[in-house]
């Protein structure tokens, strides 16, 4: 591999190299202003609710540029006039055919004239939901941001060589399946859509599906949200099978509580977007999402979490359910690829949990023999379910050993891996022949 091919995986970046020098300058400038836009609203200096996102957006939107498909490089010149001007569209087309168009996955503001869009909002009652939150990934964005906001990353920041650690060896399933999905006959975008069951984490799997073999998201989806599910009643026998209970009875020595602070969290979120649009921009719709839930959350800013937590997180969900329990129909679950995706579902998720487990084994060997390795399969990105898992099989056998912050800060790293591995596979996945 040539290093131009590996610097395709980091698009952020080659788009940032390839530029001009004024371009260089304008977008990190940007990001910088993002960065101070979120501190100044953090301090009430500026309006919170509206510079916070304002800011994270800005930021996200500079470092998430990528090299756009020439089909989609009308959107990038000149705005909505690109479709009205021919001559403005053949030059955004040969410009993209050369590598030099850029573009995001945020938004193409005025790019659809108002009778193309009435033509596809049509009368069925459920197309709307389809077309605007599922045809582009946005659903799955509204429960990542929902996500965002329930999660408290000052457990990740407590210990956040340990919890980094557990999370990448719980990504076992996710990379593993892949090759295995190929062998048995799956495309790689399909392969890499079901594998990524094994982060256990619903709007990644759809996201990643929608991204890269859209005809099959609805089973793949389905059978994700399905073995999620399992994870309360499989998880167990797993780890009391591979983990004794002398061990699981563990308890750790205390250690100092690390007060980690709310501006430090939003540090996190900041700097953890921006590096990670930067990284992989096919994925920036979803990191930015995530991080603006968490930032809401550290700034306080109540009347968003209230949205956030409530309407927008509970709202997506439901109609997440409803859509694809529509567009279950016949013709879709009988496919004979439904039942290859039932059982790489299971051997994803199963790998991921043993995989954590293997984790958790050598973090007990490597701390000499102080952590409980049934901490490794927290890792696994069911937020908070494998957390819950992990300390309740501790419990049975030990009550008084707590596991459960050491838990919660694999769980939660493990919902940031499985991120990072759905914008690998959807970046990867489409350069592969």
């Amino acid at each position: 591999m040539q290093f131009s091919d590996f610097l395709d995986l980091f698009q952020g970046i080659t788009t940032l190299i390839a530029s001009q020098p004024h371009i260089i300058a304008a977008r990190l400038g940007l990001m910088l202003l993002g960065m101070v836009l979120v501190y100044l609203g953090k301090k009430g200096v500026l309006e919170p609710l509206l510079m916070i996102p304002m800011g994270l957006g800005m930021a996200a939107v500079n470092a998430g540029v990528l090299f756009l498909d020439p089909t989609t490089a009308g959107h990038i010149v000149n705005g909505s006039a690109a479709l009205a001007d021919p001559a403005l569209q053949q030059k955004a087309v040969e410009m993209a055919a050369a590598g030099k168009a850029h573009g995001t996955l945020f938004m193409s503001p005025l790019v659809e004239k108002t009778d193309s869009l009435m033509y596809i909002l049509q009368v069925d009652f459920l197309q709307p939901i389809y077309t605007f939150m599922f045809s582009n990934g946005l659903i799955a964005c509204l429960m990542f941001m929902g996500i965002g906001v329930l999660l408290d990353v000052g457990f990740v920041l407590a210990r956040p060589f340990l919890s980094m650690f557990l999370a990448l060896c719980a990504e076992l399933g996710t990379v593993v399946t892949f090759p295995i999905a190929v062998a048995m006959g799956l495309t790689y975008k399909e392969a890499a859509s079901i594998a990524m069951v094994g982060g256990a984490d619903g709007p990644m799997v759809l996201f990643t599906s929608l991204t890269l073999a859209k005809h099959m998201f609805v089973p793949i989806t389905v059978v994700a949200y399905l073995y999620l599910g399992l994870t309360y009643g499989g998880y167990p026998y797993l780890i009391r099978a591979l983990i004794p209970a002398k061990l699981r009875g563990l308890k750790m020595p205390p250690k100092k509580t690390v007060k980690v602070t709310a501006d430090e969290k939003l540090a996190f979120a900041v700097v953890g977007c921006i590096v990670l649009c930067l990284l992989f921009p096919s994925a920036a719709p979803l990191f930015l999402c995530l991080f603006l839930g968490v930032a809401v959350r550290e700034a306080g800013l109540k009347y968003f979490i209230a949205v956030i937590d409530g309407p927008i997180l509970y709202g997506a969900t439901m109609f997440l359910g409803l859509t694809l329990g529509v567009l279950c129909e016949a013709s879709t679950i009988l496919d004979p690829k439904v039942l290859l995706l039932l059982v790489l579902g299971i051997v994803s998720l199963l790998l991921s949990g043993v995989g954590g487990i293997i984790g958790g084994y050598l973090a007990y060997y490597f701390s000499g023999r102080k952590i409980n390795p049934v901490i490794g399969i927290a890792a696994v990105s069911c937020v908070p379910s494998t957390a819950k898992v992990a300390q309740k099989e501790v419990s049975n056998v030990r009550p008084d050993a707590i596991i459960l912050p050491e838990a919660l800060g694999a769980n939660i790293c493990g919902v940031i891996t499985t991120a990072i591995l759905t914008g690998i596979y959807v970046t990867l996945i489409p350069l592969m022949k």
